[in-house]
């Protein structure tokens, strides 16, 4: 699988340069879609790479949310990008199709086609890269953390062409104010519409309420959340965290008070990232 880069940057993060790429997603056509994309809505990875003497090996895909309805790219995209480039960590942060019914055969499944191919072309790529394909994990911010939650509960299925049998399972989930559950007690009714539509199937309703797919070899998770959060109900890291515990998944919870929705966007970079990283530490999944 050949992927040709078409940007690329360097920024300035710390003292160190972090390259930056931008690839498209797909080398070719796009599945699931059921009209010709133009340029600004083709899916991409953008790739934040360490310098050589601090790359780890590890590697993070990137999830921004937005409920569904638009990508919160900059603050739950570019920003964690660089950060884990900082530490080491390579950082592929992912522009997702938005789920869309004018464009898609089923939108309700877009996105997981988007995570899946992510996941796809990092592991195909990870040698070339100077990555371990055995450390690559998903972060997902908010509907960003349904879909790395789908992805790391949905992996026994390809909804992609995989004719090289790639592992579509992350090795690790962090998922941050995340929107795990489609059942009405919990859900952001704004994600859920935009996913589901405004009255969907009992059978989707359960396919895409994270909670109820979890099994033993869901990857080990580390979830954060505010007590006080008024768009995404804290319940749904606590659900999720009960249903990895159940099955005997390693799971890290870290619950404050207070803080609301995105409250890790208005706190220093180390206060949200130092602990993710011993999490990593402790999985084996970070020197």
């Amino acid at each position: 699988m050949k992927f040709k880069i078409f940007s690329i940057f360097f920024f300035i993060v710390g003292s160190t340069s972090v390259a930056q790429h931008v690839l498209p997603l797909y080398s070719d056509s796009i599945p699931g879609s059921v009209v010709k994309l133009s340029k600004e809505q083709e899916p991409t990875l953008t790739l934040y790479l360490p310098i050589k003497e601090k790359t780890t090996g590890t590697v993070v895909l990137v999830i921004p949310g937005g409920a569904y309805g638009f990508l919160a790219f900059e603050e739950e995209g570019i920003v964690i990008g660089r950060a884990f480039a900082e530490k080491g960590i390579a950082a592929f942060v992912l522009k997702y199709r938005l789920p869309k019914k004018e464009t898609m055969q089923d939108k309700s499944f877009g996105p997981l086609l988007d995570a899946q191919q992510a996941m796809k072309v990092i592991r195909i790529n990870a040698v070339k890269w100077n990555l371990n394909p055995s450390k690559v994990g998903v972060i997902g911010y908010s509907a960003g953390g349904h879909l790395a939650s789908t992805l790391g509960t949905h992996f026994g299925i390809s909804h992609i062409p995989n004719n090289e049998n790639i592992s579509l399972r992350p090795d690790f989930m962090i998922l941050v104010y995340p929107v795990v559950s489609m059942n009405d007690q919990l859900t952001h009714v704004g994600s859920k519409i935009n996913l589901l539509g405004v009255d969907p199937t009992n059978e989707k309703v359960n396919l895409f309420s994270n909670e109820l797919q979890v099994t033993k070899e869901t990857p080990p998770t580390y979830l954060t959340h505010t007590g006080d959060d008024r768009l995404v109900d804290v319940n749904n890291s606590i659900v999720f965290y009960q249903a990895l515990q159940k099955n005997g998944v390693d799971a890290e919870l870290h619950l404050f008070p207070k803080g609301n929705h995105g409250f890790t966007q208005r706190l220093p970079v180390n206060a949200w990232l130092d602990p993710m990283l011993d999490f990593l530490k402790r999985e084996g999944f970070y020197k």
